[in-house]
């Protein structure tokens, strides 16, 4: 395994091509595999990412200089054979492939492997080194199927109406907030949505994403009207005085945590659905297979025991350490701009 790519106090670097993927220091030459703020950061001269991230990346990050390239388009930087491939994490969300004669490394960014019905699906890219997180690589960590969680959100949501509170449900603002909008009965009631999802709902569908009609909470409305529907809120709000000023409420969380036991109290949450953007550990191993790589290394999550299984697999695997978060059940990702 040559150094192909290298893990710097900048983040990770090509040097033939001088350019580094997901960078956490300013640095030239930045190629983006997602909006998530771990992996978007702000102080990059140039910015590369899928089509499908400009207009997020430009509305969390403001007037920077930002392009955008097609899945399986391949570009050459000194020689050097870059591409975009689709990681499921959440829109626009990329892998990207570095070719540099003959040698294959593909960095995962953030990645699931089960369709959403949203983001572009997963596809396994060939290579030599495989780049990959392990958010969740431990084998505790098993999702159900989506249907089983939506069914289970909407029931949660069905029995507070017929208590007469209004539903909280916390998500991140950009990918999961989407997917869990999408898939509540509307039949039940309305979707309140608080304004950092809204602001980033509003360009999406700028972009021609089909998402189910929202109202976003503001002053106008009164605490009465929100009696038997639903809100999505980020993490953040739950428990905040401007969640308690809706009213009576039930609140939950969707995560990939939620599976934890005391996970739900320490959110001061009364359900948990068990939710994540993030490849399970059947998903991470399967994805891992689908490469071929022979060499893997493992980034933000479980990386020493998830290398250390996968050198009992006979692959060649070591652990980096970056500034990636992956799923925090402890942070957020609300862009700054935004006013709760």
């Amino acid at each position: 395994m040559t150094n192909l790519l290298q893990f710097t106090e900048s983040g990770i670097y090509c040097e033939q091509a001088n350019v580094f993927i997901d960078p956490w220091r300013p640095v030239k030459n930045a190629f983006i595999t997602h909006g998530h703020s771990d992996h978007a950061r702000w102080g990059h001269e140039k910015y590369l990412c899928h089509q499908d991230s400009v207009s997020i990346l430009k509305h969390r990050l403001g007037d920077v200089q930002i392009s955008g390239i097609e899945y399986g388009k391949q570009i050459k930087v000194n020689g050097v054979n870059f591409s975009f491939h689709p990681a499921g994490h959440i829109i626009g969300s990329a892998q990207i492939r570095v070719e540099y004669k003959g040698e294959v490394w593909v960095a995962s960014g953030d990645y699931k492997t089960e369709d959403d019905g949203i983001s572009t699906a997963f596809e396994p890219v060939k290579c030599h080194t495989f780049i990959t997180e392990c958010t969740f690589g431990l084998p505790v960590y098993n999702w159900e199927k989506d249907q089983l969680i939506f069914d289970s959100i909407n029931d949660w949501w069905r029995q507070n109406k017929q208590a007469g509170k209004v539903s909280i449900i916390s998500a991140y603002s950009l990918g999961k907030a989407q997917r869990v909008l999408n898939n509540l009965d509307t039949s039940t009631g309305s979707i309140y949505t608080h304004g950092a999802i809204e602001n980033m709902n509003e360009v999406l569908r700028k972009d021609g994403l089909n998402l189910q009609p929202t109202i976003r909470v503001d002053q106008t409305i009164k605490k009465d009207e929100f009696s038997g529907s639903i809100v999505i809120c980020p993490p953040t709000a739950i428990g905040s005085a401007w969640a308690k000023k809706l009213g009576p409420q039930s609140a939950a969380m969707a995560s990939g945590w939620m599976g934890l036991r005391g996970s739900k109290r320490r959110r001061n949450v009364d359900r948990g659905f068990v939710l994540s953007d993030h490849a399970d550990w059947k998903g991470l191993n399967r994805a891992i297979k689908e490469t071929g790589a022979e060499n893997v290394i493992t980034t933000h999550g479980y990386t020493g025991t998830f290398s250390k299984w996968l050198r009992e697999q006979g692959l060649n695997a070591m652990e980096e350490k970056t500034l990636f978060e992956g799923e925090s059940i402890d942070s957020d990702d609300i862009e700054t701009k935004t006013t709760i």
